[in-house]
């Protein structure tokens, strides 16, 4: 089994005033991250992925195993192989990038959730704009308990259908949706987008269908690009309405993103594998985990270092927070 753990501390001064604690945005230079390729899917919704005379590991699925079990160090080459026509992609985009490096880290300080994606933006393609408004969107989920079916192993594509807009033959009005999704019995994904054109954050949920908006959690979602490169902070309360998901220490939820560039829409964006999205590491091994962890003080000194470089410490005046991103692979192609 092959483990990586990457783990870095952020300081978040709060500040009282009226009887209210605000918190500064983190410290991102002080905080590490993990890299995560979000590569070009061509047309492989979930109905394909669990098709074993198509998808070879459609069997390790039904055994248990998480597609970043076997994908996650392939992600850059599968998103070349469907990018260029070669698999699963009846109309590839010349140009087209294939996959996306992108860098994910993540902190808390007990009333809000920070997210911050940075990446590198890649070679236009020079085809027809599919949406003229926004050159890049990116997006996240999350789903809580695994009450979605393969939502633990699958991540987003639980979302993701043959019958969805844009995949061949599918009707432009059908929007991605849960199977049995509920907002009543909890089986649907929470959503977040943030749109460069608009340079507007959206708070929704998929679940019988996709809705962009009515979500209460969101704060704010922030994005530039600073010459080539992009970065993206949300901010979320780690409690919520309707159809958001409510975050609490110590517990884990699936977690996946999305980037559509190069004016992109539909099925033809870069996508992440399922990771989690843990609150504070209490009652989480650091070893067999893929985890995106924002953890509070105390530390837990098995798992991380602080700015000092010693497990647990914390800065005079300030409320360190712990970011923390797993990833465990186990060897083997699915």
């Amino acid at each position: 089994m092959k483990k990586t753990m990457i783990a870095g501390a952020v300081g978040a001064l709060l500040a009282l005033g009226a009887g209210s604690a605000v918190a500064a945005a983190p410290d991102w230079g002080k905080v590490e991250g993990k890299e995560i390729t979000a590569f070009y899917p061509g047309v492989s919704p979930l109905e394909w992925i669990q098709k074993g005379t198509e998808h070879g590991g459609a069997r390790a699925l039904k055994k248990g195993e998480t597609c970043a079990d076997c994908h996650s160090d392939e992600a850059a080459d599968m998103g070349k192989k469907m990018a260029s026509g070669q698999k699963i992609e009846p109309t590839p985009i010349a140009g087209k990038a294939p996959a996306i490096p992108v860098k994910v880290q993540a902190a808390h300080d007990g009333e809000n959730l920070y997210l911050r994606f940075s990446w590198k933006q890649p070679a236009a393609s020079g085809a027809a704009k599919m949406d003229e408004k926004n050159p890049v969107k990116i997006a996240f989920m999350l789903e809580a308990g695994g009450k979605v079916e393969l939502a633990d192993q699958a991540g987003c594509w639980a979302t993701c259908h043959t019958d969805s807009r844009t995949m061949p033959g599918a009707d432009d009005a059908k929007t991605k949706y849960v199977k049995g999704g509920s907002l009543a019995e909890g089986k649907f994904y929470d959503l977040y987008q943030w749109r460069s054109g608009e340079n507007k954050g959206f708070d929704g949920y998929v679940a019988d269908k996709r809705v962009m908006e009515g979500g209460k959690a969101l704060v704010s979602a922030e994005g530039k690009k600073d010459g080539d490169n992009w970065s993206v902070v949300f901010t979320r309360k780690l409690a919520g309405g309707e159809g958001d998901v409510t975050l609490e220490s110590g517990k884990a939820y699936n977690f996946g993103f999305a980037i559509h560039d190069d004016n992109a829409a539909g099925r033809f964006h870069q996508v992440s594998l399922g990771y989690k999205l843990g609150i504070d590491a209490d009652g989480w091994s650091c070893e067999g985990r893929q985890a995106v962890i924002a953890q509070r003080p105390p530390f837990a000194a098995a798992c991380g270092t602080s700015e000092s470089g010693s497990p647990g410490r914390q800065g005079l005046g300030f409320r360190f927070l712990f970011a923390m991103l797993i990833s465990s692979q186990q060897g083997g192609k699915g």
